[in-house]
């Protein structure tokens, strides 16, 4: 049996009289693409932090590949390249030497460069591998940071919100690359707003909500879980009938969302509607997916 990429038991974070986690147990195995999801708040970045060993558990322990990430730091953070949200960065190295002794740091040498050059080639900052950190746009400091998390070839990567303010074009080749990695060996573990993303990506998916774990499944099974209808009637300023709203799942500037579990439901809002006057500007309806699945569970108020 091979050991799992992160094992995390029971882990428990309070600061001060805030319980940000409420005893998380997760497995992740080698090779997964894994999602953890969850509204801001819901204690993803505090379980990164842990995972990196940046703070320590109130109670519990995490262990990546059977390293204990208190215990056994330095093996455990060998094991482990985190893309961090923000942007932190020495400023006197270019890209290639920033890289070099990020992964010298790690304990690797000049073997290492083949790979520095294929994280430079599959992040497109070839042309950029000369350029001094301080001179390089926002968006390629992005690519270099995820870069620095992947300089010393680690077994287990976590990308904390990869894409969130990045451009379109980043966000493919990130995604190109990262799968490469995947189907190399590389377990992946993305956390993300953008839902669509883990979507397409990821085979199992944790949705966190104020820090516990409320779902954990295959990314198929969640969506058949919930699956249903989405009917989307645009309807201006006005106030539902009481019948309808235990089917509402969402209103946001006169745009109204109702989950159906079958097509007899399309004719009962619509009869609804019209006995109250109320007029349908504009409806479209659409199949579950997993942003629908994260609304149910953890609600839209992130």
């Amino acid at each position: 049996m091979t050991s799992p990429a992160i094992k995390i038991n029971g882990v428990h974070k309070y600061f001060g009289s805030l319980h940000a986690l409420k005893g998380v147990d997760l497995t992740i195995e080698q090779g997964e693409f894994f999602a953890l999801l969850g509204p801001n708040g819901a204690g993803k970045s505090t379980l990164i932090n842990i995972l990196a060993g940046l703070i320590k558990p109130s109670a519990g322990n995490i262990a990546v590949m059977d390293f204990d990430v208190v215990h056994q730091y330095q093996q455990a953070r060998q094991l482990l390249g985190v893309v961090p949200q923000e942007l932190v960065f020495d400023p006197f190295f270019n890209v290639r030497e920033m890289l070099r002794f990020q992964a010298g740091y790690f304990g690797r040498g000049p073997e290492n460069d083949p790979w520095i050059d294929e994280i430079l080639e599959g992040l497109g900052l070839t042309d950029k591998a000369n350029t001094n950190m301080r001179k390089l746009s926002g968006g390629m400091k992005r690519r270099a940071l995820i870069a620095q998390a992947l300089a010393h070839k680690p077994p287990v990567i976590v990308l904390d919100e990869p894409t969130a303010g990045v451009d379109v074009e980043l966000r493919q080749m990130l995604w190109e690359f990262i799968k490469k990695l995947n189907r190399a060996g590389h377990t992946i573990i993305l956390t993300t707003h953008y839902l669509e993303e883990a979507e397409a990506l990821c085979s199992r998916v944790a949705m966190m909500k104020q820090g516990e774990i409320v779902a954990l499944d295959s990314t198929s099974n969640l969506l058949n879980k919930f699956a249903g209808k989405q009917l989307r009637l645009s309807l201006g300023k006005v106030t539902l009938p009481q019948g309808l709203l235990p089917m509402l799942r969402v209103q946001d500037n006169g745009i109204f969302t109702f989950a159906l579990s079958d097509m007899e439901q399309i004719e009962m809002v619509l009869s609804g509607l019209r006995a109250a006057n109320i007029k349908v500007l504009d409806m479209q309806l659409s199949e579950a997916d997993l942003e629908d699945v994260f609304l149910s569970l953890v609600g839209n108020h992130s």
